[in-house]
C-alpha cells in the first residue's frame, strides 16, 4: 500500500533523484580528491627532493650530507637514496628497496642515466606479502667536487590513502545527512500535497454515497487549492442538477404510473427496460396466457420490434389477451441518427369493442323485436280486412292476439325509452321509506296465480322485522316484478321459485332463486347487457325482451346498490339485490 500511494511515489522519487546526483558528485568528488592528494604528494614530495639536492650540492661531508637527507626526509615520512659515481647511501636502517630497482627499472635508470627528474609511482617492495604502493622522486645533482649524483626520494602511499579516506568519510557522512533530509523533506513535501488529496478522496466517497454537501477546506491559493474549489463547485453542481432530475424523473414517473394506458420502453436489443403498471399488468396476463416463464418475453412483442426497427417508423397492431383487445402502438427512439430501442403505448380496447358490437346487436335486436309482432300484426289485419276469418269468433281471436302483439310492441318501447332515460341519467326517483317485505309479499301475492298456472311453486321468505330502505317504492316493484318473472318463464314444471329478504351488515338484502336451467358459464358476465336472452330452449312460455335484467341494474345502481347473480347449470339461478338501508334524503 505505500508503493502504491502518492506519498511513497514521491519519497522514493526524490530520494533516487537526490541519490543519483550524490552518487554522481560522490564518483566525482572521490576521483577529485585522490588525484588532488596524488599530486599534491608528488609536488611536496619533489620539493623536498629538491630541497634535499641544494644541501647535498653545498655539502662537503658525505656523513653530514646523509645525516641531513635522513633528517630531511624522515620529516615528511619519507626515506631516501643517494647515488654517487662509486658509491650509494640509504637513509633507513635496512634496504626497503633493492639498489638494482633503480638501475633496472626503465623509468628511474632515466635519472641515473640521463640526468633527468623522475616521478613515478607503483608497487616497488622487496617482499611479495608488501603490496603497498610506493611514490618515487628520482633528481640528479653534482657534488661539490664535481661528482654527479642522483638522489631518490620515496614514500609510500598510505598516508595518500588515509586522506583520500577522511575524505570518503566526509562525502559519505555528507550524502548520508543529505538522505536523511531529503526523506524528512519527502515526506514533508508529500504529506502537504496528498493531504488535500486525501481529503478529496474522502470527499469524492462522500459524494458517490449521496452526501453532495461535502466541502473541502481551501487552505491554499496553488493548483491544489484551485483543484478543491474546482471539486466544491462540481459538487454543488452535481447536487443542483441530481436535484433536477430526480424532480423530473419523479415527474414522469408519476405521470406513468397515472396514465390509463400502458408504457413500455425497450432497448436496442428489444427487452423491455421500463414499463408503468398497466403495462406491467398486461406482460404478466401475456406471459400467462403464452406460459413464458422469468424474463422471457413475447414473440409477437419483438416481432413488432423488428418491425419498427427495419421500417424505422411508427407501427401498431392489435392482440387479444385473456379475452382483451389491446391496441399496440410502437414508435422508434433515435440517438442521433441511430436508433437506440422503442416506446410502445399499450391502449386496452376492450369495452370499445364491446361498445361497438353492443351498438351492432342493439340495432339487430330492436330489429328483431319488432319484426315478430309487426308481421303478426300485418298478417292478423290483413285476414280480417281480406275476410279470412267467417266467424266472428275467428275474427275475435284474431283481434286478441293484434291487441297482444300491440301491447308487447308499446311495452318494448316503454322499456326502451325507460333504459334510454336510465343510462342518460334522466332516471327519476320518488324516495320514501319503503319495508322490502311488504313489497316482496305483494310480488309473490301478484305473481301466484301465473305461477299456479305454470304449476311452480312460488314463496317468499322475510328473515328480518327490520327491512326498511330509503328508496322508490314503484322501482323496487319493478325489479322484483322483473326478477320474479324472470324466474318464472326460465323455471320447468314443478319448480320452485323463492324471494328472501334479510339483512347482511348495513344492507337489506333480496334473492330471488329458481330451480331453473341455469345460465351458461360463458354467458353469465354478459346477463345484465341490452337484449340478452338465455337460451329459448331453456325458457317456458313466451320470450322477453331482453331489456328487464339492464333496467333491473340501472335501478338498483340509480339507489347505490348492487346486483349481482350465480347460477350453475340444471341447477338453478339465484340474484342477489343490496340496498343500503337508512332514512334521510329528498326527492330526486
Amino acid at each position: 500500500m505505500f508503493w502504491r500511494s502518492v506519498v511513497g511515489k514521491l519519497w522514493f522519487t526524490i530520494l533516487l533523484l537526490v541519490s543519483v546526483v550524490l552518487l554522481v558528485l560522490t564518483v566525482l568528488l572521490l576521483e577529485y580528491f585522490e588525484r588532488f592528494h596524488t599530486e599534491q604528494a608528488e609536488q611536496e614530495l619533489l620539493n623536498h627532493a629538491n630541497l634535499i639536492v641544494e644541501f647535498l650540492e653545498e655539502s662537503e661531508s658525505g656523513e653530514e650530507a646523509v645525516e641531513l637527507t635522513s633528517t630531511i626526509s624522515s620529516s615528511y615520512a619519507a626515506q631516501a637514496v643517494v647515488f654517487g659515481e662509486s658509491d650509494y647511501w640509504y637513509t633507513a636502517e635496512e634496504e626497503t628497496l633493492p639498489i638494482a630497482l633503480f638501475s633496472e627499472d626503465g623509468t628511474l635508470a632515466r635519472v641515473l642515466e640521463s640526468d633527468e627528474t623522475v616521478v613515478t609511482q607503483g608497487e616497488f617492495m622487496n617482499t611479495p606479502e608488501d603490496e603497498r604502493e610506493i611514490m618515487i622522486v628520482g633528481v640528479p645533482f653534482a657534488f661539490e667536487d664535481g661528482e654527479d649524483g642522483s638522489l631518490y626520494l620515496y614514500q609510500p602511499l598510505d598516508v595518500i590513502d588515509e586522506a583520500s579516506d577522511q575524505t570518503k568519510q566526509i562525502i559519505f557522512f555528507s550524502a548520508a545527512i543529505a538522505i536523511i533530509l531529503t526523506t524528512v523533506f519527502a515526506f514533508f513535501l508529500s504529506s502537504r500535497i496528498t493531504a488535500p488529496l486525501r481529503q478529496m478522496r474522502t470527499a469524492s466517497l462522500e459524494v458517490a454515497k449521496g452526501n453532495f454537501d461535502t466541502k473541502i477546506p481551501i487552505q491554499t491559493k496553488d493548483e491544489i487549492g484551485l483543484l478543491a474549489m474546482a471539486f466544491n463547485r462540481m459538487g454543488r453542481a452535481l447536487n443542483t442538477n441530481l436535484t433536477a432530475l430526480n424532480r423530473e424523473k419523479e415527474q414522469l414517473s408519476r405521470i406513468l404510473a397515472s396514465m390509463a394506458d400502458g408504457v413500455l420502453t425497450l432497448n436496442k436489443e428489444g427487452q423491455v427496460v421500463v414499463m408503468n403498471p398497466p403495462a406491467s399488468s398486461f406482460m404478466e396476463t401475456w406471459k400467462y396466457e403464452q406460459q413464458i416463464a422469468g424474463d422471457g418475453q413475447p414473440i409477437e412483442l419483438y416481432r413488432l420490434f423488428r418491425r419498427v426497427v427495419t421500417e424505422e417508423k411508427e407501427v401498431d397492431a392489435e392482440f387479444t389477451v385473456q379475452g382483451r383487445s389491446w391496441v399496440i402502438l410502437m414508435t422508434p427512439l433515435y440517438d442521433d441518427d441511430t436508433i437506440r430501442g422503442a416506446v410502445a403505448v399499450l391502449r386496452d380496447m376492450t369495452e370499445e369493442r364491446q361498445h361497438d358490437k353492443l351498438r351492432k346487436d342493439f340495432i339487430a335486436n330492436v330489429s328483431h323485436e319488432l319484426r315478430t309482432p309487426i308481421s303478426m300484426l300485418q298478417g292478423y289485419s290483413e285476414a280480417i280486412v281480406d275476410d279470412i276469418a267467417e266467424s266472428a269468433e275467428e275474427k275475435k281471436e284474431m283481434a286478441g292476439i293484434i291487441y297482444d302483439e300491440s301491447l308487447r310492441i308499446g311495452r318494448l318501447v316503454n322499456e326502451l325509452l325507460d333504459l334510454a332515460r336510465m343510462e342518460a341519467g334522466y332516471l327519476s326517483l320518488q324516495r320514501e321509506i319503503v319495508d322490502i317485505g311488504m313489497i316482496a309479499e305483494k310480488m309473490i301475492r301478484k305473481f301466484q296465480v301465473v305461477a299456479n298456472e305454470q304449476q311452480l311453486s312460488l314463496s317468499a321468505s322475510i328473515q328480518t322485522e327490520y327491512a326498511q330502505v330509503y328508496a322508490d317504492p314503484d322501482r323496487i316493484e319493478q325489479v322484483l316484478t322483473n326478477l320474479i318473472d324472470n324466474a318464472i318463464r326460465h323455471t320447468s314444471e314443478r319448480g320452485s321459485v323463492a324471494v328472501t329478504v334479510f339483512k347482511d351488515h348495513h344492507d337489506i338484502v333480496m334473492e330471488v332463486n329458481d330451480t331453473g336451467g341455469g345460465i351458461p358459464e360463458e354467458d353469465l358476465p354478459f346477463i345484465f347487457e341490452r337484449f340478452y336472452k338465455a337460451d329459448k330452449a331453456r325458457t317456458r312460455g313466451r320470450a322477453g325482451t331482453g331489456l328487464g335484467l339492464a333496467i333491473v341494474k340501472n335501478i338498483v345502481d340509480a339507489h347505490g346498490g348492487k346486483v349481482t347473480a350465480r347460477s350453475k347449470l340444471n341447477e338453478g339461478t339465484t340474484f342477489r339485490v343490496e340496498l343500503p338501508s337508512g332514512e334521510g334524503g329528498e326527492e330526486t
